[in-house]
């Protein structure tokens, strides 16, 4: 089977990251709990005309792939392949306001038709005039998971030579409410330079756009070797560590072979335990990094975390603000990535130097 590369990476979040030639040199602290992306210059990249007509979600998502693809230098791919958990939410909740607000007549189908989770694929697809295979994957935190398993398979088994795989969520006013009455959403101030110390039940909320373009083509500019991808719906406390070996084991790894582990810790008191189990125990003596504190939580956030990862592959760097230890690693050649959400659609991504 062929290997699996990222041969370019583009991110729109709450920090700003959409410049590549930048590697969080400048970091925003956010002080409240729910935040949003920054927004890139969506002129440069959408004509104003269709750009308003498009849910924040659809622009963060179009505008990402573009600069994915502009890094790739490639006009277009042979599969489309995206995550989200909750698709263009705005839409969702101006369609169902309508519907309440209007007795269920005279409505308008344009929100109801944006409102779909596959809407950014096909946007993307529209924009790009691309007639393959285009799939979006719902299913919670494993949503990009998903697509880039996906992904993986199609390269390795050499049915595609290019795949745009992405992550996209947005943020709605009334679903944000939502998860602040059942405690999701932290009641006081969190912020990004405490948020990891947190003793209290929820954590940050934030919504971005992360894409990658894939390939089994290894090119000067690639950054990362993709070398395993796995996924457990369920998964006990007491087994992470287990499951962890087992995957580096299937990978003819070792504990000391893992130069750093990128984990999904969001502050959350109740559900960081997962990644205390592997940061107290096996990964001790391992170099540490966080990123949820910098762009809080949504279902595809974890894409950021193999956005970072594949960014210290290639620069060799690590911003200090991702620190969550401090164990002087010299050089970076394998990266273990594990995230979950409450407990819940857990998932190991191996990647290592190309």
């Amino acid at each position: 089977m062929k290997k699996v590369y990222i041969n370019s990476i583009s991110s729109i979040t709450p920090q700003k990251t959409f410049d590549n030639s930048e590697f969080l040199d400048e970091v925003i602290i956010h002080e409240e709990p729910v935040v949003f992306a920054v927004n890139p210059n969506y002129k440069e990249y959408i004509p104003p005309a269709a750009a308003r007509r498009m849910a924040k979600g659809i622009k963060m998502g179009v505008v990402a792939s573009k600069t994915a693809l502009n890094e790739a230098r490639l006009n277009n791919v042979d599969a489309i392949i995206t995550g989200t958990g909750m698709g263009c939410l705005r839409d969702s909740e101006k369609f169902l306001s309508g519907l309440i607000d209007n007795n269920e007549q005279f409505l308008t189908p344009t929100s109801f038709i944006q409102s779909t989770h596959n809407t950014v694929g096909g946007q993307i697809a529209l924009e790009l005039q691309c007639k393959g295979y285009n799939f979006t994957y719902v299913h919670g935190s494993n949503s990009f998971e998903s697509a880039l398993l996906d992904a993986k398979l199609q390269l390795e088994l050499d049915e595609a030579r290019n795949i745009l795989i992405g992550g996209v969520d947005e943020l709605g006013d009334h679903t944000t409410k939502l998860h602040e009455l059942i405690h999701h959403i932290k009641k006081e101030k969190a912020s990004t330079k405490t948020l990891l110390d947190s003793k209290t039940k929820g954590t940050m909320f934030g919504e971005g756009a992360i894409f990658f373009v894939l390939s089994n083509i290894k090119q000067e500019s690639s950054y990362a070797e993709v070398t395993s991808v796995s996924m457990f719906n369920t998964l006990p406390q007491n087994d992470v560590s287990k499951t962890a070996l087992n995957i580096l084991n299937e990978n003819n790894l070792t504990i000391k072979d893992i130069d750093a582990i990128v984990l999904g810790n969001n502050g959350d008191v109740e559900f960081d335990g997962y990644y205390n189990v592997l940061t107290s125990e096996i990964f001790s003596n391992t170099q540490q990094i966080c990123y949820k504190h910098l762009i809080g939580e949504f279902n595809t956030a974890s894409p950021f975390g193999m956005w970072i990862a594949s960014k210290i592959l290639k620069t060799q760097k690590l911003p200090d603000v991702l620190k969550l230890n401090e164990t002087g690693v010299s050089s970076f050649k394998n990266i273990l990535l594990y995230n979950q959400y409450r407990g819940e659609n857990h998932s190991f991504t191996l990647l290592k130097t190309c």
